[in-house]
């Protein structure tokens, strides 16, 4: 039966929820660190950025085995079960965050196809893949991932105060960092996966358009039906309900920050008709935009 990692055991019970540890293949099989769960099937209740610095060995995900090497990056999502196995001199560099617990800049960092096809879309069709979409460092750019890293892990171990808007920073640096390489890859899988991230970004920037379903498919170079499955796959929404989210979130934006009309505030945020809007609103929120506007300034 595979174990919990709980973030409690590195993060403290208090703690910010960002912290780094360096995993090494240690004689007889030791642990590295406390709470060391490398070679055991387990699952965690945050997320895990893996950075591969040397040797080799095999990654178990979710009952399939794919090799993994120096330069090697990929994430691993909460409830995905995993180990390493057959470590050869094998030596990580765990990058682990609770991304519900932190205030990440999600809106921007999708703007970066690169950040949605790393962090959201090759954990998703990593299997259908083989593995073969992960990101893979040169020689300067790992050691430039990896002392990134190794602040976080120092950050973390001090706790000076102000540690917490530092531990964010770093993470948010080697997010952006890892996002650009993933996004100059020429693997076709990852080329793939870009594509889809592209239009993500292309949707963070430009909601306000109207789109169609078949226009996002041209975009994307997929059929109506692959949009749907590939982008519901990799979201949990379709790409019509994804931009309605975000036309949404522009609009709560607006109401607490303007004194606008709901005319002006449905026209600024693509949807055109203030009905529209206010029913959408309604029921994505369970308030009217009226009634959302008055609890912000309550």
């Amino acid at each position: 039966m595979a174990l919990l990692a709980q973030g409690i055991d590195y993060f403290g019970a208090d703690g910010f929820p960002v912290t780094a540890r360096r995993v090494r293949t240690e004689p007889g099989g030791r642990p590295s660190h406390p709470h060391d769960v490398t070679e055991k099937d387990h699952y965690h209740d945050f997320c895990e950025l893996v950075l591969v610095l040397s040797g080799r060995g095999r990654h178990v995900l979710e009952g399939e085995s794919f090799p993994v090497a120096a330069g090697n990056v990929f994430v691993v999502q909460g409830r995905q079960v995993h180990s390493f196995r057959d470590r050869d001199a094998l030596v990580l560099v765990n990058v682990m965050y609770d991304p519900l617990r932190l205030p990440l800049p999600a809106g921007l960092l999708r703007r970066l196809p690169g950040y949605s096809a790393l962090f959201m879309l090759e954990p998703t069709f990593r299997s259908a893949h083989r593995f073969s979409s992960r990101l893979q460092l040169d020689r300067k750019d790992l050691g430039a991932a990896e002392a990134l890293a190794e602040r976080i892990e120092q950050e973390s171990s001090a706790a000076q105060p102000g540690h917490e808007a530092v531990l964010l920073g770093l993470l948010v640096e080697l997010m952006v960092f890892l996002s650009r390489r993933y996004g100059e890859s020429d693997v076709n899988e990852s080329r793939a996966l870009l594509q889809m991230g592209r239009l993500i970004s292309t949707l963070e920037q430009r909601y306000r358009e109207p789109w169609t379903l078949e226009q996002l498919a041209r975009f994307a170079h997929l059929s109506r039906t692959s949009l749907l499955r590939v982008f519901r796959q990799a979201t949990g929404k379709s790409p019509i309900d994804y931009l309605i989210g975000l036309r949404i979130e522009a609009a709560k934006r607006m109401l607490r920050q303007s004194e606008s009309g709901m005319t002006e505030i449905a026209l600024e945020t693509g949807f055109g008709d203030s009905n529209y809007f206010a029913r959408k609103f309604r029921l994505m929120t369970g308030r009217t935009p009226t009634a959302f506007r008055r609890a912000g300034r309550a």
